[in-house]
């Protein structure tokens, strides 16, 4: 049997001992990490080391949602499963849309966390029925596609912040994120939407209703 090389990233403490405590008894399977937020959940990637990664979706700064984003973008192999509160289908299609392999809620039983892990590990996706009910509602319901689409939620943010003359310190400081992380996302957004001025950014979230 492989041995499966697990991190968890959690902004509770109390959570990521549970998740700890639910996997470290299933035989093969190796907790070799753990995080509070997305910066942390990066930083353990880089590092290598890591089969799957157990993830939050709402932390503080970076979402885990822009993590998956980010890691998908870099090539990175680790697989992602998604452990949220949130079972509205927006969340689930855009974790999907961002490299997560899996979704689970964080109620689910300790038996079903086990066999997300173990079934994205061996390379197949983990959506248990109430899941792929709320993503099959949300592919449904999804309107046509904007520019804006292959954004993450903060990067929309921070695209609305733009919108509205705020300057990247009251982006920050709105969003409770740092200066620099601010500034990062805006090199960000004018590279994904090929536009090179604040003015450009401005008329692009106006016509797309950020």
């Amino acid at each position: 049997m492989s041995t499966i090389r697990v991190a968890v990233i959690d902004d509770h403490a109390v959570v990521r001992e549970g998740i700890r405590r639910v996997l470290e008894g299933e035989p093969g399977v190796v907790i070799v990490g753990e995080g509070k937020d997305g910066d942390e959940a990066l930083l353990l990637a880089e590092r290598g080391g890591i089969d799957v990664l157990v993830m939050d979706v709402a932390m503080p700064g970076r979402t885990g949602i822009e993590v998956a984003a980010e890691l998908q973008r870099r090539g990175d192999p680790v697989r992602i499963l998604v452990l949220s509160m949130y079972d509205q289908p927006e969340y689930v299609l855009e974790s999907v849309r961002a490299g997560a392999r899996g979704y689970l809620l964080k109620d689910s039983p300790p038996a079903e966390l086990r066999k997300a892990v173990r079934t994205i590990h061996a390379g197949d996706q983990y959506f248990p029925p109430n899941i792929a009910a709320r993503l099959t509602d949300a592919v449904r319901s999804d309107p046509p596609p904007k520019a804006t689409d292959v954004l993450t939620p903060r990067e929309k943010e921070v695209l609305g912040g733009i919108a509205a003359g705020e300057t990247n310190k009251q982006i920050a400081a709105r969003l409770g994120i740092s200066h620099r992380t601010v500034e990062t996302h805006r090199e960000s957004l004018m590279a994904k939407l090929d536009v090179r001025t604040v003015a450009g950014l401005t008329k692009l979230a106006l016509e797309e209703g950020l």
